[in-house]
């Protein structure tokens, strides 16, 4: 009718969906533009699937779907599918309810990626009825014949009934809880490292766990320990490092069989292997150091110790443990005499990471990284001694970078608050050392490489609970810490009052994630590190024990322990492209 305006105004409104991906969903807008975009991207695979699966063998019975289909609901983010599966093959399909959730409930599998409360994600149910009214009736109908069928389990125990709930609150403040709907609608339900597997059951879903139990089903909640594909992550990123592996091996077979790279173990020894080694960590070092200096416009020396910390900046990851051990790294240097100092290991540090768009805190980290860093690196006195650089847009393309330029990395979460973690892993198949905690992927790296080969500290996962008490009950902190508190306060690294949100994030009973707690450790740890740095032949060795550790750590591994265990997945030969 020639109304352009409003035919154009739809048109934006369509593409506003798949624009900004994960926008801030601090506000009304925001949340109602992700479930849009979480619901439009799930909608459109699962119609894809049917599709795919209705035009291979036309007429075929649905009841088929299960052994040609398996969708893995990578945390609680597309859990929304489990509803509209039930929509589209009820609705669209006319699939009776008990065919449609029978069907369902053999489909998927959950993997679980986190055990912080506040990450298994809710929607308000006014804001699902409103956008998205079907999916809310079936949500409705899903819980009350599963509580109707708890309640034959645990009788009129309202607590256990209310835990397993999909729906927790009343009135205009109930919301929907998608991890509970992933796990009712899911055949299996996965952690991604061993102690996380366990969390997920002691801690996170228990009376899940119970529930299952008591009908019999033992072997629903399990463990896959991620991997990393060491075809990006070594081969490609690192062709320095590779050829030195290939050349020890024989053959460039451990690119397609990372468990080959245990025959590195023999050549730990080896001087012509060590210096290897080194030269090519020699060679990455520098060519992050031409990196910094391009974009950053930062003389860094590669006869530093290069320790690094990239990852996605949140206050369970530490980066500001990182960052107030720098500090106190930095007010030692300077209370020491020029002589004293040249004994000291020199180091420069590297991190990056991106805050989710609406997360204050991570900011105002970034923003005390970067101050830190502009003080150290232009004072005459520390700057050859101690550098802290700040890398913007931490990505993929840089990564490939960064990752194989390392000497030590930093995995330095509370224990019991990393699933996983993948980068670890892609730190050490690089040859460097981890420092970190007892925590997610960092225990079975430990296993896999030697304790000798890697740098533990802080509380352990079965020490949190006391810790965190003491803390909260006001236990004194280490004079070091205090010094370094002091320090961001007395304004030498800019304005105080821009850092107090961050400071107060670990004062007064609300160190959640325990930093003051475990800085004594960790500032004592580093100086392990440096002693153990100082001598070049045994800290060779342990990068080359270190490699040859990580098999175990390959995405093969990973994928085929996830087609063996959880999609009974069969491989089919590939074709021979010749014939």
């Amino acid at each position: 009718e020639g109304d352009y305006p409003a035919a154009l105004g739809a048109r934006q409104r369509a593409l506003e969906i798949t624009q900004v991906l994960y926008p801030n969903d601090n506000h009304a807008a925001g949340k109602e533009l992700r479930l849009k975009q979480q619901y439009f991207f799930v909608s459109a695979t699962l119609q894809d699937m049917i599709r795919t699966f209705m035009a291979a063998k036309p007429g075929r019975s649905w009841e088929e779907l299960p052994d040609k289909v398996a969708m893995q609901l990578n945390d609680t983010h597309p859990s929304i599918g489990v509803a509209e599966l039930m929509r589209l093959l009820m609705d669209e399909y006319h699939l009776g309810w008990t065919l449609a959730w029978n069907i369902v409930c053999k489909v998927f599998a959950y993997t679980n990626h986190t055990v912080l409360p506040e990450a298994l994600e809710k929607w308000p149910v006014s804001l699902m009825k409103n956008l998205l009214p079907r999916i809310s009736e079936i949500i409705f109908e899903i819980n009350r014949r599963w509580l109707n069928e708890v309640k034959q389990v645990f009788g009129d125990d309202w607590n256990k009934i209310g835990a397993l709930s999909v729906i927790e609150g009343e009135g205009d403040h109930q919301m929907i809880r998608m991890a509970n709907l992933a796990i009712i609608g899911s055949f299996k339900v996965n952690g991604v490292a061993a102690i996380h597997a366990e969390i997920v059951k002691s801690d996170v879903f228990p009376t899940f766990v119970e529930y299952y139990a008591k009908k019999g089903i033992n072997d629903k909640f399990i463990g896959v320990t991620n991997g990393v594909t060491c075809r990006r992550w070594l081969a490609q990123c690192n062709p320095t490092l590779g050829k030195v592996i290939t050349r020890c091996l024989g053959s460039d077979k451990w690119i397609r069989d990372l468990s080959l790279l245990d025959g590195l173990k023999k050549f730990a020894d080896d001087k012509k292997t060590q210096d290897d080694f080194m030269e090519a960590k020699r060679f990455n070092k520098q060519r992050l150091a031409d990196y910094v200096k391009k974009h950053l416009d930062v003389d860094v020396n590669c006869d530093t110790m290069f320790d690094i910390q990239v990852k996605r900046i949140h206050e369970y990851k530490r980066q500001l443990l990182n960052v107030l051990q720098i500090i106190h790294r930095y007010s030692e240097l300077k209370k020491m005499s020029p002589s004293d100092r040249k004994n000291m290991i020199a180091k420069t540090c590297f991190i990056g990471g991106k805050a989710a768009a609406g997360y204050y805190v991570a900011k105002r980290i970034i923003a005390l990284a970067t101050a830190v860093g502009r003080v150290i690196n232009n004072d005459p006195d520390t700057k050859d001694f101690l550098k802290l650089i700040f890398i913007p847009n931490y990505k993929v393309g840089n990564a490939q970078i960064i990752i194989p330029a390392n000497d030590i990395s930093e995995h330095i979460s509370t224990a019991g608050t990393e699933a996983s973690g993948t980068s670890n892993m892609k730190f050490v198949m690089n040859g460097g050392i981890i420092i970190g905690t007892d925590d997610g992927a960092n225990i079975e790296i430990k296993e896999n490489v030697g304790e000798e080969n890697i740098f533990i500290f802080g509380a352990k996962c079965h020490e949190i609970a006391d810790a965190t008490k003491k803390m909260r009950e006001g236990a004194g902190w280490d004079g070091r810490l205090k010094n370094v508190v002091s320090m961001i306060r007395s304004g030498q690294f800019g304005n105080p009052v821009d850092f107090e949100p961050v400071l107060n994030s670990i004062e007064n009973g609300n160190d959640r994630y325990l930093l003051a707690h475990d800085f004594a450790s960790y500032v004592d740890c580093q100086a392990k590190v440096d002693e153990a740095y100082k001598d070049k032949e045994k800290w060779a060795k342990k990068c080359i024990m270190a490699v040859s550790g990580m098999g175990f750590f390959s995405t093969d591994r990973t994928i085929q322990e996830y087609a063996d265990v959880i999609w009974n997945c069969k491989p089919v030969p590939r074709p021979d492209p010749r014939a």
